[in-house]
């Protein structure tokens, strides 16, 4: 790949042997100067995609920042400085990620000190730049991680503020799990016809996970869970929930019975938050109840299980839920908890995953027949979906 000794000494002491198919596609265009649309799954190598040619393209040092990353969590920014720090292990460069949720002052410090890539949420980003405490005007490049979710979460207007703000010429990377109609307006007016390089197929990519769906009453669903943490014995696990005070409660009871397990979430304070994942990367914490806003941004490649305790609101959810494990190749496990009133949220799920997904029969917690309406439910819909998609081609 053309890549210097310097950093191919920093790939052999992360033990990188091995690109993966995004950084073996996006590293050459990237060191070209190109703009770069990446799409692929997560789990798949992105942020060494990007950060392997930042840090070859760095010249120097310069009054502020040669390149900012800018990301839609707190925690995938943290796992991305993490990532970089090792990335650049034989050559003296600065990282700095910036964020809120935590005092201001070890920031403006860093700042103050001279760093070469910055990483940061868009709000803290913006934030900087309005104290004058960041100084874009040496940016030569610019990634936007997950652009999805930063659109999602409504960061587009944070985005284009600062995109205005850094001088032109750039590059610009962007790194999406899926492109939007607004991810393609978003680089269409603002990148320089740039190359994209797709290594996502058109169906969310669920090959080396093993999915199961098990029917059960609600009010049965912390008995079976902790029924599947004791059998599985998981080496890390999330469990989903689809609310903060959800996710509360459930981390209260499961800590009776089950060692190691801990809620985190959006309302969680910065220095608990911290603790909590600094507990589930060294495998302190095994088991993590997450909502969703929190566990797109986690990235541990030694998740076994996934489970989803509720049914998530929305389908796209299912497949961010489930890429936390099966990541980088390895094989991982989901879990699907589905009430007797879920057959049609677990049909359009299938439907957007091109999969059926079988049912696992837990002894002892089968759904009772004068509840079970799933079914039914379900038949009646696959009718309707089956209707409308004749209709469609007709």
């Amino acid at each position: 790949m053309g890549l210097s000794p310097t950093m191919l000494k920093s790939l052999a002491h992360a033990h990188y042997t091995t690109p993966t198919p995004i950084q073996a596609a996006f590293i050459p265009q990237a060191l070209d100067g190109l703009d770069v649309i990446g799409q692929a799954k997560t789990g798949t190598g992105k942020t060494a995609a990007f950060g392997i040619p930042l840090i070859e393209m760095l010249e120097g040092r310069s009054r502020g920042p040669q390149a900012i990353i800018l990301a839609p969590t707190r925690e995938l920014t943290q796992q991305i400085v993490v990532e970089l720090q090792k990335l650049a292990h034989a050559r003296d460069v600065s990282v700095c990620g910036i964020y809120g949720g935590e005092p201001i002052e070890r920031q403006l410090k860093a700042l103050s000190r001279g760093v070469d890539l910055v990483v940061g949420t868009p709000g803290r980003v913006l934030d900087h730049i309005e104290r004058r405490t960041l100084y874009l005007g040496d940016i030569c490049h610019v990634v936007l991680d997950e652009a999805d979710r930063m659109l999602d979460i409504g960061f587009r207007p944070d985005i284009e503020r600062i995109l205005r703000t850094v001088p032109t010429p750039h590059q610009t990377m962007l790194l999406s799990a899926t492109i939007s109609a607004d991810v393609r307006k978003l680089a269409q007016r603002y990148m320089f016809e740039p190359i994209e390089v797709n290594l996502s197929r058109d169906e969310p990519s669920v090959e080396t996970i093993q999915q199961y769906y098990i029917s059960v009453n609600h009010d049965r669903k912390v008995e079976l869970l902790i029924h599947l943490l004791k059998r599985d014995n998981p080496r890390q696990c999330i469990v989903f929930t689809r609310t903060k005070r959800g996710a509360d409660r459930l981390a209260e009871r499961l800590r009776r019975v089950i060692p190691g397990v801990a809620a985190i979430h959006g309302d969680l304070p910065q220095a608990a938050r911290d603790r909590v994942m600094r507990g589930f990367r060294h495998g302190t914490i095994p088991v993590l109840v997450a909502t969703d806003v929190v566990g797109r941004g986690i990235d541990v490649e030694g998740i076994s299980h996934v489970i989803n305790y509720d049914v998530p609101d929305e389908a796209e959810n299912y497949v961010h839920r489930i890429g936390r494990t099966g990541r980088m190749g390895k094989d991982g496990i989901a879990y699907l908890f589905v009430g007797p009133d879920q057959g049609e949220p677990l049909t359009i799920i299938e439907n957007l995953i091109n999969k059926v997904i079988p049912a696992l029969r837990i002894e002892g917690f089968e759904v009772s027949k004068a509840r079970a309406g799933a079914p039914a439910a379900r038949e009646l819909f696959n009718t309707a979906v089956t209707r409308s998609h004749e209709l469609a081609v007709r």
